[in-house]
């Protein structure tokens, strides 16, 4: 499925995209490194074989007539995904921003599936508020995003998956008064946001005692870039996300209060990440899941390692 997008929509996106591949050069974080330019080579982790199921017709699919699995993401969300400008490392072309390729864990996911499925593979950059959207009026055959599989969001669409299960966590900067926080406790009365639009800002901040809640931000990069400007204490993100951050900014620090009595409150649903499709399109649900279901948990693990190790923000 092919279609054409908005002008407004494809500036949004480059304006994303610029600020995961680059940060804000005009911060006054004590940070002096700058993200890398160049996309780092490849590691040596070997991704997992799926198993060929293009001997099965998919061609009665709604959505999957032509064969190709139109997919919607932000672009800007390592090291789920992300915006670069080559094909390295198995990079995808972007189909509404001309020169510019999509590339990390959602993109792996995407070829896992189109690969065994025999599909081509289109990626389609859209705003984090417009995929849920574009799935319910048919523009995205299906949005690999890292999102959540949400009650709430899964009233508006139907979710294959999970394929990956993201630990809820924070970030702070190392000289923050914050930095040896042990427990959420710790972070009572600081200043904090998050991504708005996910169970980060709406669930886990106000678990904080006395958190002066910032504005929710557009974009995780939006986020970073708030942490790294200080406009925050924190913010609170997933482990993929807040990996990839310290990786990027070294003067970041990963808080991870997991497995002790002051961690986060949240259910399973708000940590399995899955693959949105239009609701009612069981066919295509199937086809999907007929994929996940033959990965395993160290296997998404592994893909998730090399996204963080070859995100263009590594140094």
């Amino acid at each position: 499925m092919r279609r054409r997008w908005m002008s407004a929509i494809l500036a949004l996106t480059m304006a994303l995209a610029l600020t995961a591949c680059g940060g804000d050069s005009s911060s006054s974080s004590n940070n002096d490194s700058t993200p890398a330019e160049s996309t780092p080579a490849a590691p040596t982790v070997e991704i997992p074989p799926v198993e060929d199921l293009t001997g099965t017709d998919t061609s009665a699919i709604p959505g999957l007539e032509d064969g190709v699995l139109t997919v919607g993401m932000e672009c800007a969300y390592a090291p789920y995904n992300w915006t670069q400008m080559d094909d390295s490392n198995g990079a995808v072309p972007i189909s509404n921003v001309p020169g510019a390729y999509a590339n990390g864990y959602d993109v792996m996911i995407a070829q896992k599936i189109c690969e065994a499925n025999g599909w081509q593979l289109e990626i389609v950059s859209s705003a984090w508020d417009s995929l849920c959207p574009a799935v319910q009026s048919g523009t995205m055959d299906a949005n690999i995003a890292g999102q959540s599989m949400t009650a709430d969001r899964m009233q508006e669409v139907d979710m294959a998956g999970p394929y990956y299960y993201a630990t809820i966590v924070c970030v702070t900067t190392k000289d923050s008064p914050y930095a040896s926080a042990t427990s959420i406790a710790d972070l009572a009365g600081g200043k904090c946001t998050a991504q708005s639009g996910t169970i980060w800002y709406d669930s886990c901040l106000p678990q904080i005692e006395d958190a002066n809640i910032l504005p929710a931000q557009e974009s995780a990069p939006a986020m970073l870039v708030a942490l790294e400007s200080g406009k925050c204490d924190a913010v609170v993100t997933d482990m993929p996300t807040g990996m990839a951050a310290c990786v990027a900014y070294p003067d970041f620090k990963l808080l991870d209060f997991s497995g002790i009595d002051g961690d986060f409150e949240v259910s399973d649903e708000d940590i399995n990440i899955g693959i949105s499709v239009q609701k009612g399109n069981t066919e295509l649900l199937d086809a999907l899941n007929s994929v996940l279901d033959k990965m395993t948990e160290d296997d998404y693990k592994e893909m998730m390692d090399e996204a963080i190790s070859v995100q263009p923000l590594s140094e």
